[in-house]
């Protein structure tokens, strides 16, 4: 049931500033509105236009709290598809208690977290799938989240949904035609194009669901965890890589005793570094804790880069074979995993030096963090792991969840069907998983929900959107 109280909020970040927004939203929205709002110029804003902008002062009898820009926006032509006002008023803390206050006195009821998205969902100006692009493009803090935000927002995804469940539906409204005059033993739903359909959409469903790998790293950011043996310069790298000198450095091994953690974006793409407490036997109760949880963010991390001191690799050679075995070790340990081999203190090492690590260990890149030598190529290296293809051909990217987990339903009730289409099982057997094929489509959209769904989904919203 679609709310027809009129709500309020604060429409703009808490605390002190030049501007703030006040939005108000519901059937007496223009009402509400007009009781506390004298225009400069006299005039009725129920009697106004939609879209247009007024000047004047918010009262309450003779007094006067703020003079302000009213923006007026009529249903259903407005954002949550209600009559909606917008107070632009000076930033104060103060004043934009005071002006909530009175328009709560006046009628309105403070809204809920994310409750204007959901009412625009409700009156149907927003599929589900957009309205979480909304939150989704809120906390978007780099290029490539907000790009797939937009792209989402503009119903990219919902299209592309939308697009097979109605196909989908109509070969289903064939089927299930076939079951009315099972008795004449006729075929409505050509078999073979439906197989051809079926086809595809599992084609489609497929890609989807792999984008979320990509998807989900874009919108969270790739967990990178720098290891290695104490004082090979993890600490200098993460500063850095950083460019500020956010962990402590000095000569004492063992001076980072806990994880220190730093987001960082390269070319639109969030990395989150995870710098670690080095790896060696020690008696010390606390290093030991900070090497536990060492080997945790390893397990955690989606890249590790492994860190070790150039300089201590030449000499006799036993140092590079201890390298080769450390470094199978932890391709054994996490095959998953992309691992980059760091040689760090590279401008100690004399041309022959260099010459001979990089025959032994091709992998290796040597770099000085204490420098900003071979910094830049690291990053290049850390973006060559993340496939932005999808994101450069402008390729719809699942990042959400839920719509992962509705994907990965579908695609399984999809080749029940594909099954049942090659065994030649009976039309109302088959019925029964396209129609949950399309249940699972619908839930992405919104074509099928509840109220606990919608509560989960919009609870993550901030409030006054």
């Amino acid at each position: 049931m679609i709310p027809q109280d009129t709500i309020v909020a604060l429409a703009t970040p808490s605390g002190a500033g030049a501007i703030a927004v006040i939005r108000i939203s519901g059937n007496d929205a223009i009402k509400i509105a007009a009781g506390v709002f004298a225009s400069v110029s006299g005039k009725d804003i129920t009697k106004q236009k939609s879209h247009t902008l007024h000047l004047g002062h918010i009262t309450d009898g003779p007094k006067i709290y703020d003079q302000v820009l009213l923006s007026l926006f009529k249903g259903p032509n407005s954002y949550t598809g209600e009559n909606t006002v917008e107070i632009s008023c000076h930033g104060s803390v103060y004043i934009q208690q005071q002006i909530i206050q009175l328009l709560l006195r006046k009628g309105c009821r403070m809204a809920n977290a994310g409750e204007f998205t959901l009412r625009a969902f409700l009156n149907g100006k927003l599929d589900l799938s957009q309205a979480e692009a909304v939150a989704d493009l809120v906390a978007s803090d780099n290029e490539a989240s907000h790009q797939i935000a937009m792209q989402q927002m503009r119903g990219g995804f919902s299209n592309e949904i939308a697009k097979l469940r109605e196909e989908l539906l109509n070969f289903a409204s064939l089927i299930e035609l076939e079951l009315d005059f099972a008795e004449e033993d006729v075929e409505f739903a050509d078999r073979s194009q439906f197989h051809e359909l079926l086809n595809r959409i599992e084609f489609v469903l497929k890609r989807l669901i792999d984008s979320f790998a990509v998807g989900n790293v874009i919108k969270n950011g790739i967990p990178v965890a720098i290891v290695g043996e104490p004082n090979v310069g993890k600490s200098t790298l993460l500063n850095a890589l950083l460019n500020e000198e956010r962990a402590i450095v000095s000569d004492i091994a063992g001076t980072t005793r806990d994880t220190i953690e730093d987001e960082l974006v390269i070319n639109g793409i969030g990395f989150r570094f995870i710098d670690t407490a080095g790896i060696r036997e020690t008696q010390d109760v606390v290093e030991s804790i900070g090497i536990k949880k060492t080997f945790e963010k390893m397990e955690q991390a989606q890249v590790i880069i492994y860190l070790v001191d150039g300089y201590q690799l030449t000499g006799d050679g036993s140092s590079l074979d201890s390298l080769r075995i450390e470094i199978e070790k932890l391709k054994n340990q996490f095959p998953l995993k992309p691992l980059v081999i760091i040689g760090n203190k590279a401008d100690k090492l004399s041309v022959a030096d260099t010459s001979e690590i990089l025959n032994t260990v091709p992998e290796l890149l040597l770099v000085s963090a204490k420098n900003n030598i071979g910094v830049e190529e690291l990053k290049e290296k850390l973006l060559s792991f993340v496939n932005t293809g999808a994101l450069r051909n402008n390729e719809t990217i699942v990042t959400n969840t839920r719509h992962y987990d509705s994907l990965l339903k579908a695609l399984e009730e999809i080749q029940k069907v594909q099954w049942g289409l090659q065994s030649g099982i009976s039309a109302d057997l088959m019925a029964i998983d396209i129609r949950q094929a399309l249940y699972h489509f619908g839930e992405i959209t919104g074509q099928v929900t509840n109220d606990e769904l919608l509560g989960n989904i919009f609870a993550n919203f901030c409030i006054g959107k």
